[in-house]
This record gives C-alpha cells, sequence and structure tokens, in this order.
C-alpha cells in the first residue's frame, strides 16, 4: 500500500471515528440546551444500546426494523428513569452536584451491564452484507456508511428540533433562563425529563451502529463519554455543528496519531486537545463565552 493510500485509509477511519464522537458530544449536547448539566453517563447509554441491540437481534432473534427501535426506546427509558430518580429529587442542588450524581450513575450502568452481559464483548452482523469499499486503495467497509449517514441525519434532526420546534425552543430557554421560562408557562422538568429521554435515544443509536464495526462490551462507557465530551467542548457546548466538526477533528487527529506515530498515544490525543481547549479557549470553536460559566436550574 502507497503512503497516499494508507493516509487516506487513516483518514476515513477518523471520519468514521469522528462521526462516533459527533454522535456521543451531541448527547451532551442535547441535556447541556436545556439543563447546563454535562451528564457524564452519556457513555453508558452507547454501551446500553449496543449491548440491547445484540441482545434483541442475537439472541432473541428479532429483525433489524424491529430491534433498532425498541433498542432506542428502552434506553430512552432508561434515561428518563434515571432524571426521574436521580436527578429530579436534587433540582435545588448545585450544578456540581448533579455532574457528581451523573459519574455515579455512570458506575451504577457499568456494573449492571457487566451482571447482565458480563465481562466479554460482543459484535452485531453488519446492517449492509456485503464486500468493503476500495477508493484509492483504501478500503471503506459497508457499516462505515451507516455510521456517516447516521450521523448526518442526526445533526440535521436535531438542527430542525432546536431551532424550528416548540419543544426545542422551549428546551433551550429552560438552559438560558429557568424562572423566565417557567413564567412564560414552559414546564421545565418536563422539559429536563425529555431532554434526557431524547439524549439516552441519541446514545442507542450510536451505540447500535458502531457495535457491528468495533466490539461492545460494559466498560466502554466511560472513554466514550470523554471522547464526546471532548468532541462537545472543542466544537463549542450548545452549537450542533460546532460539536459534528469537533468530533471529526478529534477522530482525525486520532487516527493519524495511531497510524503515523504509536496506536499506544491514540487515546491520550482527547485528553491532550481537551486541556488544550480548556486553557485557551473554554467556549470552543464556536460556543458562546457563556458556556464557561457555571450556572443553576
Amino acid at each position: 500500500m502507497s503512503l497516499f493510500s494508507e493516509i487516506l485509509q487513516f483518514v476515513f477511519t477518523g471520519l468514521t471515528i469522528g462521526s462516533i464522537y459527533s454522535m456521543v458530544g451531541l448527547g451532551f449536547n442535547i441535556i447541556y440546551n436545556a439543563t447546563t448539566i454535562i451528564n457524564l453517563a452519556q457513555g453508558e447509554f452507547v454501551m446500553f444500546g449496543g449491548l440491547i441491540m445484540v441482545f434483541l437481534t442475537v439472541v432473541l432473534k428479532f429483525p433489524l426494523f424491529v430491534g433498532f427501535p425498541l433498542t432506542v426506546i428502552v434506553v430512552m427509558a432508561i434515561g428518563a428513569v434515571f432524571e426521574r430518580f436521580a436527578i429530579h429529587p436534587l433540582r435545588n442542588a448545585s450544578l456540581l452536584t448533579l455532574i457528581i450524581v451523573t459519574i455515579a450513575a455512570s458506575i451504577l450502568f457499568r456494573g449492571i451491564a457487566m451482571f447482565i452481559w458480563g465481562k466479554d464483548p460482543y459484535s452485531l452482523p453488519p446492517f449492509t452484507p456485503g464486500s468493503p469499499v476500495m477508493i484509492g486503495g483504501a478500503v471503506i467497509m459497508l457499516q462505515t456508511f451507516w455510521v456517516l449517514g447516521t450521523t448526518l441525519a442526526i445533526v440535521v434532526l436535531t438542527t430542525l428540533f432546536f431551532g424550528k420546534t416548540i419543544v426545542g425552543k422551549a428546551m433551550s430557554a429552560c438552559s438560558f433562563n429557568p424562572m423566565a421560562a417557567s413564567l412564560m408557562g414552559i414546564h421545565v422538568r418536563k422539559m429536563i425529563l425529555i431532554s434526557f429521554a431524547l439524549s439516552a435515544g441519541l446514545g442507542a443509536v450510536a451505540g447500535i451502529v458502531i457495535t457491528p464495526m468495533s466490539l461492545m462490551d460494559y466498560d466502554r462507557g466511560p472513554m466514550l463519554a470523554v471522547k464526546g465530551f471532548c468532541a462537545a467542548v472543542l466544537g463549542g457546548l450548545g452549537v450542533g455543528y460546532g460539536v459534528v466538526l469537533g468530533g471529526f477533528i478529534v477522530g482525525l487527529l486520532e487516527s493519524l496519531t495511531a497510524g503515523l506515530i504509536h496506536s499506544g498515544f491514540k487515546d491520550a490525543v482527547a485528553l491532550v486537545i481537551l486541556l488544550f481547549i480548556l486553557c485557551f479557549k473554554p467556549s470552543g470553536i464556536f460556543g458562546s463565552e457563556e458556556v464557561s460559566k457555571i450556572k443553576k436550574f
């Protein structure tokens, strides 16, 4: 394989990985837009999506078109229950306390997943069977197009949701000024519940589409959460297209680092980027300076 083909392969791999981080980052965005909370259990929603999809389609033999929406619904229910029983009772607590609660939930979710599925990794068959596509000497699996297409669809849908729908605008209003939103007749607690359910559903979609490409196990969530959060911070929390760009940047740098330098450094890329952004531009590439301020809902 020529140097050009190798670099092209790294670029395609980076874009695929970046799409995954973008979807995880958009999950952070949805909750942040409604509450300003950073939900550090977002990676566990991705993990649940992959493992529940395996259970429904591999163990119970449900077809893809049944298992996919059913998995999303189940994980959305998990997100809603999490908000109702862990976040809602602490609605008057500080933002830092609520973030710590999400860390505790992440640990709990991993323990539950390990108890149910064990420590072994699981896989799914590709959604579209067939031989990989060759472009410029680079090999692209067909599942890659599912990942990229799903990311594009999610970006369009979330942009339309927050920009064009009453519910989306109401969720954003709850983040900026919950008291004013409540006085305008917006049910703030309901908006927060919806945000957690939608974020969990988005995480489930990410977990479903990436499991055929990479194995899924109970412990995948924390690293996905870190890299998704890095993508969100890099692009700008609250800015959908910024999160996607941030995900692609993190994915490309990680892939190129693994391919051209050493694979042992790839997981450090996101942390280095995160530290750099927090030090020099906490608001991210497209974010407002307001995102670096701690607010309370």
